[in-house]
């Protein structure tokens, strides 16, 4: 008789229980009923978000399958996050802690059953999690290592019941979990690298995309700039920069790590997911000196409803530092919105392409804004990325043609026209005002506004430091090059640049040419820091040096001149203008 066919699979096996179940019925049964449907109401509502299947359940017990291992485990990291806060609410005797186990492997299927290896090694891993722990097979880690921001430690091989080779696991730490550490490292935790501001502090970690689609990046990284920009409003909140922080994207960090670098004692995560027209988020606020949540919440809302979960979510953070807004700042909180979610889609899309930096990138910038505009003419934060395009496609040198820039500073007017209350429009016309006309005051005017409204707004302390250079304030600048530095401290280029160029005007060349240096190691087609770099070569007698920078100056903008240098550089003393065109001349341009 011929064998019958056993069909097979490959899958991600989720496999959960409830620590200490048996005790917990028999000292409030009909309460821990209660507890667990209450509970599995969650459990079974995130597998299916997470487009996993449940297999079976018995008693406390969980068995579902994925398709996919990273959806597996973000599942079961979802449901020790939605359950964490509910369990605290609970007297520590009563608490219903799940432990949970992911693999990936073959299994038997029988019907809607799954049987075998696959489903035996999850059942395994879940015995060996602590109350809600997350054990992983070695086979998931490999899979997931660099798709997910978590942390794992490794347990080495472990023997199983009925399984014939050993198992490489992994326990995935999670924030927020009872586990002390060492002494030493619990010390250096305690105490930030960074001393804490005198008020409330926060860094709002880059939202991790768990669409399946990774074109939906710009999405999540658009609501993480939201809520960067939305804070950096509050006069009575420090928060990081949104430069700062998308250094850590894609990486498994520690809250704590974060508080140690940037300085701060909060710290957002969260995640989400575009589904047709709903968003699903989930966003978790820590206290990253302790790594104890402060607050936890998922949502479900239709695509329509994302300013009311974005102003939903920035309430909740006011709520729990408790920030007192000003009514200026509670009206300016409400003015950069557009009903149309489709140009804030584009708007959005624009953002993650100007941060390229590429006359590629900037073009497709350019595209989506005047799609936003055409959908939206009201939408002044779709004007202001649309002048930033032309402002950097004139400084970075792509268009020299002065249309460019008049372009970019009619549209600056246009957006504070239509919102007065944007930091990055006041930025760009302050810009707009020092290149185009030389005009030092109102550029410095411009950019003060930005910091009127945006106290946090990093860039801002920057542009200014380097206007007030050109202005031949050189002392002053670097008072906001350092709060530049506070804000961001890493991603330096931004800082560097007015530190570099206010100490070459003072004198200081040693320090201007160590701070260039790193600039342009960061990014070597900056002319306006090899511009510096040369001269402070030139002028402190290193001629070599100086010519090797000129060569670069030649590298980035083949066309350079000293004449047009003359016309474009906005040095508002002349006699320190014609100081550095001697010194360039000296190093060999002409």
């Amino acid at each position: 008789m011929p064998t019958e066919h056993i069909e097979r699979k490959l899958a991600a096996i989720l496999h959960a229980d409830v620590k200490g179940y048996s005790r917990l019925m028999e000292e409030d049964e009909v309460g821990t009923l209660r507890t667990l449907t209450a509970y599995r109401a969650v459990t079974d509502a995130l597998i299916e978000q997470h487009r996993g299947r449940i297999v079976g359940t018995a008693g406390d017990s969980i068995l579902a399958e994925f398709a996919s291992p990273v959806e597996a485990v973000q599942c079961a990291v979802d449901i020790h996050q939605a359950l964490r806060p509910r369990n605290a609410d609970l007297p520590p005797n009563r608490r219903m802690e799940f432990r949970i186990g992911v693999n990936v492997g073959d299994v038997i299927v029988e019907g809607a059953q799954i049987y075998g290896d696959g489903v035996n090694i999850a059942a395994r891993l879940e015995a060996l999690a602590e109350g809600g722990g997350l054990c992983i097979s070695g086979t998931v880690y490999d899979q997931i290592e660099n798709k997910l921001p978590l942390v794992y430690e490794s347990l080495g091989k472990q023997t199983v019941k009925n399984i014939k080779k050993p198992v490489r696991m992994y326990r995935v730490r999670l924030e927020g979990e009872a586990i002390a550490p060492p002494a030493r490292e619990k010390d250096e935790v305690s105490v930030p690298s960074l001393a804490l501001p005198d008020k409330p502090s926060i860094a709002v970690l880059p939202f991790v995309n768990m669409s399946s689609d990774p074109e939906q990046e710009y999405f999540s990284d658009g609501m993480t700039e939201d809520l960067i920009t939305d804070l950096s409003k509050l006069s009575g909140l420090f928060v990081s920069s949104r430069y700062s922080v998308f250094t850590y994207k894609g990486k498994a960090v520690k809250v704590q790590e974060v508080s140690r670098e940037l300085g701060v004692r909060y710290v957002l995560e969260g995640s989400v997911r575009k589904v047709g027209n709903r968003i699903l988020t989930t966003v978790q606020l820590i206290d990253a000196t302790t790594g104890g949540h402060v607050w936890a919440e998922r949502y479900d809302r239709p695509l329509q409803d994302l300013y009311a979960l974005q102003e939903e979510v920035r309430r909740k953070i006011v709520a729990h530092l408790a920030l007192r807004l000003t009514d200026e700042e509670q009206e300016q909180l409400q003015r950069a919105y557009t009903p149309h979610p489709e140009a804030y889609d584009s708007t959005v899309r624009a953002w993650a392409y100007l941060y390229r930096f590429t006359p590629e990138a900037n073009a497709q910038t350019r595209r989506l804004c005047e799609q936003a505009i055409t959908l939206d003419p009201t939408y002044g934060v779709a004007y202001t990325v649309l002048g930033w395009t032309y402002f950097m496609e004139w400084f970075l040198q792509w268009n020299q043609d002065p249309q460019t820039l008049e372009r970019a500073f009619a549209l600056a007017q246009q957006a504070i026209a239509l919102d007065d209350s944007l930091p990055p429009a006041h930025e760009l016309l302050g810009g707009a005002y020092l290149w185009k006309n030389k005009q030092h005051e109102q550029a410095i005017r411009e950019v003060k506004r930005a910091l009127a409204y945006g106290p946090n707004w990093f860039s801002s302390y920057a542009a200014l430091g380097i206007m007030l250079n050109y202005a031949g304030r050189p002392e002053e600048a670097i008072g906001f090059a350092e709060q530049a530095r506070r804000f961001s401290p890493l991603t330096p280029i931004y800082y560097l640049r007015a530190l570099g160029q206010a100490y070459y005007l003072m004198g200081r060349y040693e320090e201007a040419i160590t701070a260039l240096k790193e600039v342009l190691t960061l990014n070597p087609n900056l002319i306006d820091s090899h511009l510096i770099l040369a001269v402070s070569y030139s002028e402190s007698g290193r001629e070599e040096e100086a010519q090797a920078e000129a060569a670069e100056v030649q590298r980035v903008s083949p066309n350079f001149s000293l004449e047009g240098a003359r016309q474009r550089l906005p040095y508002k003393d002349p006699a320190t203008l014609e100081r550095m065109l001697a010194a360039l001349r000296k190093a060999g341009l002409k």
